[in-house]
């Protein structure tokens, strides 16, 4: 992969050296579909130099690393950003990622934060806390750090994300189980205050549709979940109703395709009750809350 031209660089004569490369490197990542060219950019550029995205000024002109261009190239066949740099923020986190475990999404950060709401809410002295399908365990972590004392499990099957898992938990409170969340943690039964999930939720017939990044390096286990996306969030519908204590919650994240879907799978005359979808960032459907109204008929 060739670098710009020197004729290039010189049209842009106030920016020092990384930050009209950086430009450059914006336009090619945008070029290739990339949603987020500049951030993106910038983010290769800090990581390449060792510095935050907001100190890459301070970079001399000597200082530039030609491999900062390798990694452009990677992110221009579209690897994520997050396997290159080897790091995924999420909340207040900065997570180990890499391939087998799925990359935390923004999204998710938004259904945190209304299960730590319900938490503080709660005004419990040490609440129980169960994430399923954990991944990386950034939701498990982002609970464990932000709500005091709470007791947190995480339960993850895939040998290659516990890799990562193992590595972000290590030192915090959280607790790892590794587990098939349909089965997971008998011992926990009508004793959770909340149970949250974010679950494979791609139906099988949308594989062509999924960007790049998800379909080529995310796994598949933790994407794709049957014909409609939701045979996982049916088994998490027993094993909530199972571990939740009555008057406790549920949260689970779906496509925003998939809202009503997910509604008529907790019925009230199952036993869940303030059943309700809430919005992300974008303004889209995107997870689902409910609470568990006494024993499943």
């Amino acid at each position: 992969m060739t670098t710009p031209s020197e004729t290039t660089r010189a049209t842009t004569p106030s920016l020092n050296l990384l930050l009209s490369e950086v430009a450059l490197a914006a336009a090619r990542l945008a070029e290739a579909g990339v949603d987020s060219p500049r951030a993106d950019a910038e983010e290769l550029a800090a990581w390449t130099h060792g510095v935050t995205r907001g100190r890459l000024h301070t970079v001399r002109d000597g200082d530039f690393d030609a491999r900062y261009w390798e990694a452009v190239a990677r992110r221009e066949n579209r690897e994520p950003l997050q396997h290159i740099t080897g790091r995924a923020y999420f909340r207040y986190l900065e997570l180990e990622v890499g391939p087998g475990v799925f990359v935390p999404r923004p999204e998710t950060e938004v259904m945190v934060g209304w299960a730590i709401d319900r938490l503080r809410e709660l005004d419990i002295a040490e609440p129980l806390i169960v994430d399923l399908c954990s991944g990386s365990g950034a939701i498990a972590l982002a609970i464990a750090q932000e709500v005091p004392r709470a007791q947190v499990h995480a339960v993850e099957l895939s040998d290659e994300a516990l890799v990562w898992t193992r590595r972000n938990v290590e030192g915090s409170r959280v607790i790892l189980h590794q587990a098939d969340a349909r089965t997971a943690l008998p011992e926990l039964d009508g004793q959770v205050d909340l149970v949250i999930s974010n679950p494979p939720y791609i139906p099988l017939t949308e594989w062509e549709h999924v960007a790049p990044e998800a379909r080529e390096y995310d796994p598949e286990l933790a994407l794709f979940s049957g014909e409609d996306g939701l045979d996982m969030i049916r088994a998490l519908e027993r094993t909530a109703h199972r571990l939740l204590r009555p008057g406790r919650w549920l949260a689970v994240e779906h496509s925003d395709q998939q809202g009503g879907s997910v509604q008529r799978i907790f019925l009230e005359e199952y036993g869940w009750v303030e059943a309700g979808d809430h919005r992300d960032l974008t303004g889209r459907p995107r997870f689902f809350t409910a609470r568990k109204d006494g024993q499943r008929p």
